[in-house]
């Protein structure tokens, strides 16, 4: 979808937007579920990028103390936990500015990717910047999906990170489509963007080809020691309407009510789902916030008759239409 087209969708009457998300969602997600992901850091810390939302920045002085990345065993018990609690999809982050073909570190994560690959769930990492070579390997390794925000507009993103660039995150992710891989990327609300940003967000987000697999809806949640702890995050209307514009848009995509979500009340949170969101993160801790306890979450899931999602550790990632630019660029 192009930008006029998002923005006249965006400024209709809230009850007019989330009926016409809801209609969406039906169509394409009848089946009342909702899918359960667990995120783990598998190596916390240290970082050496600058984006300002992030506690795991070495350029910042946070509660975040650097941490080596775990042993494969440690990894797999708590993959095991969370399969036990319902989780489907199972999501490794790690504090890198990327990884690189050859290098230990790069060769234990593989290793790590195939002992979890094993346990019959959807596995999902976020490791920063990939190359061809990099991504054709964590596929056939066993990665089902690969995460990699966009976080805002290509404009407003140059006031938030400035160690990397908009293209770069581009070009990771069309190597992780040519690798085979499901796409994860969304956004964070609350970076001191305007409205225009978000809506440039979901633009080109909507227009990947293939489109992405799932969409994370992040509310910043501010981190005292990093540049952004003074945000004042965004209204509970922008973020409903967020989720709606992103059904929407990319009809066919897992939309993640992610980070903010320990911030929102039952009543928000099922607003959100009614608008279109189908997946969260499910447990106590995103890589270094807190999140709602997995007791309330299957309770609210109850209340709302919703069920969890199965695991599918076998998709294949979205097919591509009609003939896709060989690289990406910024339009």
């Amino acid at each position: 979808m192009q930008y006029e087209e998002l923005k006249q969708l965006y400024d209709l009457p809230f009850f007019d937007l989330i009926q016409r998300s809801r209609k969406v969602h039906e169509a394409h997600w009848p089946e009342n579920e909702v899918q359960l992901c667990t995120l783990l850091s598998i190596k916390t810390g240290g970082c050496s990028e600058d984006c300002s939302y992030c506690a795991q920045s070495a350029r910042y002085t946070t509660e975040v103390e650097a941490e080596r990345l775990m042993e494969t065993e440690e990894i797999l018990e708590r993959a095991k936990l969370a399969r036990e609690n319902g989780s489907t999809r199972f999501c490794m982050g790690a504090a890198w500015k990327g990884v690189r073909d050859g290098t230990k570190r790069f060769d234990q994560v593989l290793e790590i990717v195939e002992s979890v690959s094993e346990l019959g769930m959807e596995v999902c990492t976020t490791l920063g910047e990939l190359g061809e070579v990099e991504a054709e390997k964590l596929k056939k390794a066993g990665v089902t999906a690969y995460n990699h925000n966009i976080d805002t507009s290509p404009e407003h993103y140059t006031k938030i990170v400035s160690t990397h660039t908009f293209q770069d995150r581009l070009n990771t992710l069309r190597h992780v489509q040519d690798a085979g891989m499901s796409v994860c990327s969304g956004g964070i609300l609350g970076l001191g963007e305007k409205t225009e940003d978000r809506i440039k967000m979901l633009e080109i987000l909507s227009n990947f080809n293939p489109q992405p697999e799932s969409v994370p809806i992040n509310s910043l949640v501010p981190i005292p020691g990093t540049p952004l702890a003074e945000s004042q995050g965004v209204d509970s209307f922008e973020v409903v309407r967020m989720i709606a514009l992103a059904r929407i848009a990319i009809p066919d995509a897992k939309v993640r009510l992610s980070a903010g979500r320990k911030q929102m009340s039952e009543e928000l949170q099922a607003l959100c789902f009614f608008a279109g969101a189908n997946s969260i993160f499910y447990g106590d801790k995103l890589l270094t916030t807190g999140n709602p306890q997995s007791e309330a979450d299957l309770n609210l899931l109850k209340k709302l008759g919703l069920e969890p999602q199965k695991p599918n550790p076998g998709q294949g990632a979205p097919a591509a239409e009609g003939t896709r630019p060989l690289e990406p660029a910024l339009g």
